[in-house]
């Protein structure tokens, strides 16, 4: 079996006395579109930063490309595009100067890919960054992140600041055709899900420095089903049981042995509630 490309072991996370990652472990293959969804506070940003080896996370370890986040070789880094959920730009920088800058970081810098990416968002390019509203401060960011075709990336909410026409032309612009013979694996956190549901091939669940669920996206919606019934035991093949608990409704796991096969199927917004209330 294939070493996943992108994974965490155990990683725990201590901020401020609290326990942001709490025994964490995530296997992404390569070639994933994995949506990463949770409340705010679920510790998906620390997770992404750990990720890319801006964390370093008190206990347990991260893995990019086979090496360790804390130690990505050169050749790791430049398969990286990484999204911050806060722009990291340099204020006093117009967009056409973070291109000449972070086009000298990398070898496979495509100045031509990511001009006409620029133009598909409708970026001003001769603007200052601190002059750039906060959706073209995110748009920058984005293309600073895809200029060099990377195959791995990390994109914290890179999509909150767009309208709904950019958002689209931004999921467009992920899959297109590339350069590279790697499929391009992909962490996307996001609180859009309609968004998320067009695009991922998997989904993880986040709540409290945990992942709660993760799987692949078609069959969790081939399998997972709101069953009701009556009485306090929970039916077989429950996995968690429903925010109405008076009402009887768990979430159950039509794969398991004996599992109640009816109920409502759900889409990912559903599924969220369901996980987080």
């Amino acid at each position: 079996m294939n070493e996943p490309i992108i994974s965490a072991h155990r990683v725990h996370h201590v901020y401020q006395r609290k326990a942001v990652l709490s025994q964490l472990s995530l296997d992404v293959p390569e070639g994933a579109v994995l949506g990463l969804v949770g409340r705010n506070g679920a510790g998906k940003s620390t997770l992404l930063r750990s990720l890319v080896g801006l964390t370093v996370p008190d206990k347990g370890f991260c893995k990019l490309g086979g090496c360790l986040s804390t130690d990505l070789s050169d050749s790791v880094r430049e398969r990286l595009g990484y999204v911050a959920q806060t722009p990291d730009l340099l204020d006093w920088m117009t967009g056409d100067a973070h291109f000449e800058r972070i086009g000298r970081l990398y070898a496979h810098w495509d100045q031509d890919r990511a001009c006409a990416l620029a133009a598909q968002l409708s970026l001003p390019l001769f603007t200052k960054a601190k002059d750039l509203s906060l959706g073209d401060q995110q748009k920058l960011s984005v293309v600073l992140a895809l200029g060099h075709d990377p195959d791995i990336l990390i994109l914290d909410e890179p999509v909150a600041s767009l309208d709904p026409m950019t958002r689209r032309a931004f999921m467009r612009a992920l899959f297109e055709q590339r350069g590279s013979e790697r499929p391009r694996t992909v962490i996307i956190s996001s609180h859009l899900l309609s968004d998320l549901e067009r695009v991922v091939t998997h989904v993880a669940f986040m709540r409290e420095g945990r992942i709660q669920l993760m799987d692949e996206w078609d069959a969790l919606t081939e399998h997972l089903r709101l069953v009701q019934v009556h009485g306090a035991e929970a039916p077989r093949g429950a996995i968690f049981q429903s925010r109405h608990p008076e009402q009887g409704l768990w979430l159950v796991d039509t794969r398991l042995p004996g599992a109640l096969a009816d109920g409502r199927a759900l889409n990912l917004d559903d599924l969220f509630l369901e996980l987080n209330s």
